[in-house]
């Protein structure tokens, strides 16, 4: 928990907020910005209309700044954890295993209650609750970061829920899903108790990683340690619960003690379906505080066909990568990519590329893999000379290198994310690893080399076809690069002179040798590659 009493003046209050992020991301191009009165039934539109953030000037008519999908990419995580992709998965990793302090700060120096609003001032309808998928239940706001107090264990958990606007002081929310929120309120309904929770709208992305990793500590340390350094918390206004200080703005208030009475949804969930119209609990807002320049925020959330720009999808996938690059680390020798498909729905396709250094690492990585990361439903293995990022190389090596009777895994009664509807209501299902890597020992051989055009660069290094093969067996375009020639027939009849001459071979893989052979043939070195039409 973080100490108290100390001043604002050790930490930078607007280092982390969403308005500096979202300056920087501008400046980087990876946002669309909007200077116009937008309406409010028209933002989901907008947003899922383009692979970049958005940023609204003017969002309804009470012309809010509003932010969509700032960690909707992976320049923009990135850019969060103030560093490359290359070395993203690392960052994590140090990010999460280095502890950091919170520091609790007096209400007058937090940021986040610069206005404050409470008792009849309360009037959600005035925020940006707006139209996000077809069918929704109601209007949303999507980016709601929770912070609640387990009465219990007086442990914080931290998570992130939207909020569907019913009046000016209710909404709804969902608490349906396992999770830690859901086993704390069902305890406070079993005892006939409200449960005290507060909400940040408009948050660095760093702290929605906070809100969606799990730990067995108190989770408002996360912020923190995501932050990389320590982080200024406040006490909300009407309950004892602390929140990041400079969050753009928070509701206050309470899940009450009648549990699960009211309908919400149905909503656009993160697998690209709607999630089902269900019974949840209400929550009764009693204060808005916020920034006197709040920018508001709104999350890109289950819009099938644009999942590779949802919020969710993006944090869960570069999660999942670290993750699976700490698992292979461990488990084979040299991993070299991995890359989680945010298009599949729920962000559970992933794709691994590895130098197999002998026979079975693949299927090893496989294992390893679905043991350890829960949400993955597939996993394809692939060379190290395949792209694992460029869908074409993919394809291509899924459809010469995967043979379904030998290479495909499949694992039966493994749990499987709730939301997935091919699970038809149950817990577990199957799930499968596609082996789509050469067999080992097979590297250099012609009939396993991928081909493309030759890039001719080299200056001639040689007069003659004779002086090229007197340093060695090459390949025909060697010869013609070793020569200088920007032609290349005359190569060929170089080479058939030496053929004629008794002079020339060949080897299976189709380089040219220097050998006495007879005069007119070309003489065959070593045995050519088993022919499958020959007995057919």
């Amino acid at each position: 928990m973080g100490s108290m009493g100390t001043s604002a003046a050790r930490i930078d209050l607007d280092k982390f907020r969403l308005r500096r992020f979202v300056e920087r991301l501008i400046d980087m191009g990876e946002m669309e910005v909007y200077d116009e009165p937008v309406p409010l039934t028209r933002l989901s539109e907008i947003i899922e209309g383009t692979r970049k953030g958005v940023l609204f000037r003017k969002a309804g008519p009470e012309r809010l700044e509003l932010a969509a999908k700032v960690a909707g990419g992976r320049a923009r995580i990135a850019a969060a954890f103030d560093t490359t992709l290359d070395k993203l998965h690392d960052v994590y990793h140090q990010r999460l295993a280095t502890p950091q302090k919170t520091i609790q700060i007096p209400s007058r120096e937090a940021p986040v209650h610069e206005i404050v609003r409470t008792g009849d001032a309360v009037d959600l309808t005035k925020l940006p609750f707006h139209p996000q998928h077809e069918f929704d239940g109601s209007c949303y706001i999507s980016a709601g970061i929770d912070y609640t107090v387990d009465p219990q264990t007086g442990r914080t958990n931290v998570g992130s829920r939207r909020l569907s606007l019913r009046n000016r002081k209710e909404t709804g929310t969902n608490v349906t899903a396992p999770s830690d929120l859901k086993r704390i309120y069902q305890a406070c309904v079993a005892r006939g108790e409200r449960l005290p929770i507060t909400f940040t709208i408009g948050s660095h992305p760093l702290d929605l990683f906070a809100a969606t990793t799990r730990t067995p500590g108190d989770e408002l340390d996360l912020v923190a340690r995501f932050r990389g350094e320590p982080a200024a918390v406040v006490k909300s206004v009407t309950n004892d619960i602390l929140v990041p200080a400079d969050a753009e703005v928070v509701l206050e208030g309470y899940l009450d003690e009648r549990g699960y009475v009211e309908p919400e949804g149905p909503y656009g969930e993160y697998m690209g379906y709607y999630g089902a119209i269900h019974m949840d609990p209400v929550f009764h807002c009693t204060a808005v505080t916020m920034r006197r320049d709040a920018m508001y925020q709104t999350l890109l959330h289950g819009s099938a066909f644009q999942l590779e720009g949802s919020d969710a999808a993006c944090i869960s996938a570069m999660r999942a990568e670290a993750e699976a690059m700490r698992i292979l680390r461990s488990t084979v020798r040299e991993p070299v990519a991995v890359y989680l498909r945010e298009t599949s729905g729920g962000a559970n396709t992933l794709r691994v590329a590895l130098r197999q250094c002998s026979a079975g690492e693949a299927r090893a990585a496989i294992a390893a893999l679905f043991d350890g990361i829960m949400r993955l439903k597939h996993v394809f293995v692939f060379d190290d000379d395949i792209d694992i990022f460029d869908d074409r190389q993919v394809e291509w090596a899924f459809g010469t290198r995967f043979q379904a009777d030998r290479d495909i895994m499949i694992f039966q009664g493994m749990m499987g994310m709730t939301m997935d509807p091919s699970l038809d209501g149950r817990r577990t299902g199957a799930k499968a690893g596609f082996d789509c890597t050469r067999p080992p020992g097979h590297e250099g051989q012609i009939p396993w080399t991928r081909c493309a055009a030759k890039v001719f660069k080299e200056r001639a290094r040689f007069m003659t076809v004779e002086q090229v093969l007197e340093s060695g067996p090459m390949f025909f375009a060697e010869i013609v690069e070793s020569l200088g020639s920007d032609d290349g027939r005359e190569v060929a009849c170089a080479l058939d002179e030496l053929r004629q001459r008794g002079k020339l071979g060949r080897d299976r893989d189709g380089r040219y040798h220097l050998v006495a052979a007879p005069a007119g043939s070309t003489g065959i070195v070593g045995e050519l590659y088993h022919d499958p039409n020959e007995g057919a």
